[in-house]
């Protein structure tokens, strides 16, 4: 259904939509390797304030840090909130130097980004990082998502009737894998294989009540078109 055109996020609007949504991370830097669950917030910036973990390696190897900062990566997984192979959406990796911010938290400046989608890697510029916003529905994606997936056969179901002839043929299930403001994308399996397309919203949605309408227009022009075959059912 969408073509080359559709507008989709573009790379940096992505990494800035991981980030926001992230509820982990893992920080190494030589000595340690430390993983942070619910203890980091991203500024308006893109910079990481990393709530010192319990354990204080981080804290203890920058103290002794010859210039009184340290190199480290940042990594972020982000993971389908519904169950279809291959759930890894997307990896994004910040390369950058921690640093104190108070005697509680550390700050990560990033010196590079590399977003690592299923269809290639990209490295996001600084730049464009801190003036990228994160989607409207970064942080309301995985209910919405799990939601549409829980009432699979009013919703999904009847959206898959927009997905291209050859990715309806041989299906074996289909699911909704993402959503931002332009459009909802759908997973399609075979046995053997996967499809991702797009279903662009007519506008975009800029806060998750209107991307509930959008897809509420979707599922109207779904259930219009005469339904030829058995469609996937989840499982």
């Amino acid at each position: 259904m969408c073509a080359a055109s559709c507008p989709e996020p573009t790379p940096a609007e992505r990494a800035r939509s991981v980030l926001a949504a992230a509820g982990s991370l893992t920080v190494t830097t030589q000595g340690h390797r430390v993983e942070l669950i619910g203890l980091h917030t991203v500024d308006a910036a893109a910079r990481l304030l990393l709530h010192n973990p319990p354990d204080g390696h981080l804290a203890a190897e920058l103290a002794v840090a010859p210039h009184g900062d340290l190199a480290a990566l940042a990594e972020f997984t982000d993971i389908a909130p519904v169950a279809v192979r291959e759930r890894v959406r997307a990896r994004l990796t910040l390369g950058g130097w921690l640093s104190a911010l108070g005697p509680k938290t550390l700050v990560f400046n990033p010196a590079r980004a590399v977003l690592a989608e299923g269809d290639g890697t990209a490295v996001v510029g600084l730049d464009e990082l801190a003036l990228a916003s994160p989607d409207p529905q970064a942080t309301h994606e995985a209910e919405m998502l799990a939601r549409l997936d829980a009432t699979h056969a009013d919703t999904v179901a009847p959206l898959a009737r927009l997905l291209p002839a050859r990715e309806q043929l041989g299906a074996t299930v289909v699911r909704p894998l993402r959503l931002d403001r332009h459009g909802l994308v759908l997973r399609s399996e075979t046995p053997d294989s996967h499809h991702d397309t797009r279903l662009p919203f007519d506008t975009s949605a800029t806060h998750p009540g209107e991307a509930v309408r959008q897809i509420h227009v979707l599922l109207a022009r779904a259930t219009a078109r005469p339904r030829h075959r058995r469609l996937p059912t989840s499982s």
